[in-house]
């Protein structure tokens, strides 16, 4: 998106959705509505982030495919599933099913590494494996080459009365080229140009020891960097992650509300944090019009042609649905969006 003029081609949004740990009926209620609302008011796809072992979505799968149920043209993805808390073969069965049940909807969304407080989950997520498993790159292999219809299983055939598959049931068809990789730093950027994935950014970087904390800057070199790696001829398609919040119907409680909570969160945009020196984006809070405004400025946006914009945490859920209705009735035609039909 070189410069103002030039559509915005695909509106989609993420969220956590969370939920009271004494009651979490209602807040999953909550997110399916607000899915239900997105596919009336024409955004492309929703995006569920996990939070495991946290009040928010633990199963995006699971919800998606209740979802599937209630929608009928909106997409769905994860930004992402971190797979090192799923077994490759296992979650390749889930997507496999949701993509089905959604007649084709499904765009998973991948990081590898450990676990998040690992040695605190570790006996209890792998027990007897933890030395061994390995949480790099490999992971992500093993899941598209299930996706794809590559063997999981030396056996095929009839057993009694029962008929077994060497691969992967059900088999969703084209969900492999579906697949998205998080990247914060280059070295992952690149890895998922050379695997010829999608690759979705977020609102956070990784600010090399020689690099200033420019987090437009940083992130437009990651996607450039992604681009010279794809294969020649593979689609790579780029999405950006940043939290947007227009105003243009808010009321004036919501709006303190807002600002309060961007207000909170701007110091750790100022400088990279912790020892992985991750630099996070300023949220972008105001009118349609003042939002379009900053992102035209922003260096990565003008390198996308689609986004996923990030819903703020811990909001009521009428606060969502003035965001999400905002997005599509203001911001979306700001930036030269068409809804969905």
């Amino acid at each position: 998106m070189p410069a103002p003029g030039t559509p915005l081609e695909k509106l989609g949004f993420l969220t956590i959705g969370t939920f009271s740990p004494d009651d979490p009926r209602p807040g999953h209620e909550s997110l399916l509505e607000e899915i239900v609302l997105a596919e009336e008011l024409g955004f492309d796809s929703v995006w569920l982030r996990h939070r495991h072992l946290q009040h928010g979505v633990s199963s995006p799968v699971t919800l998606l495919a209740a979802a599937s149920q209630r929608t009928s043209r909106i997409q769905f993805g994860t930004a992402v599933t971190p797979l090192g808390w799923e077994n490759p073969l296992r979650y390749a069965e889930d997507l496999s099913t949701l993509d089905v049940l959604s007649g084709g909807r499904m765009n998973p969304g991948l990081s590898v590494g450990p676990p998040g407080h690992f040695d605190d989950v570790k006996d209890a997520l792998y027990p007897d494996t933890a030395e061994h498993e390995d949480f790099t790159y490999t992971r992500v292999a093993r899941l598209l080459s299930l996706l794809r219809g590559e063997r999981a299983s030396t056996f095929s055939g009839v057993e009694g009365i029962e008929v077994f598959s060497d691969h992967v049931q059900p088999h969703a068809t084209g969900l492999a080229d579906r697949v998205w990789y998080g990247a914060a730093s280059d070295r992952s950027a690149i890895w998922a140009g050379e695997q010829g994935l999608n690759l979705l950014t977020s609102s956070v970087v990784r600010v090399g020891e020689d690099q200033e904390p420019d987090f437009a800057a940083i992130q437009s070199r990651t996607i450039s960097i992604y681009r010279d790696a794809l294969p020649a001829g593979a689609p790579g398609r780029v999405s950006q992650g940043l939290v947007v919040i227009p105003t243009d119907t808010a009321t004036p409680e919501q709006k303190a509300k807002y600002a309060e909570y961007v207000e909170g969160r701007t110091p750790r945009t100022t400088s990279p944090q912790g020892p992985g020196r991750l630099l996070f984006a300023r949220d972008v809070l105001g009118t349609s019009e003042e939002v379009a405004e900053a992102l035209y400025a922003h260096a990565a946006f003008r390198e996308v042609d689609e986004v996923v914009f990030a819903l703020p945490f811990g909001f009521a859920h009428e606060d969502y649905v003035q965001i999400l209705t905002d997005m599509a009735t203001h911001l979306g035609p700001a930036l030269g969006w068409s809804r969905a039909a």
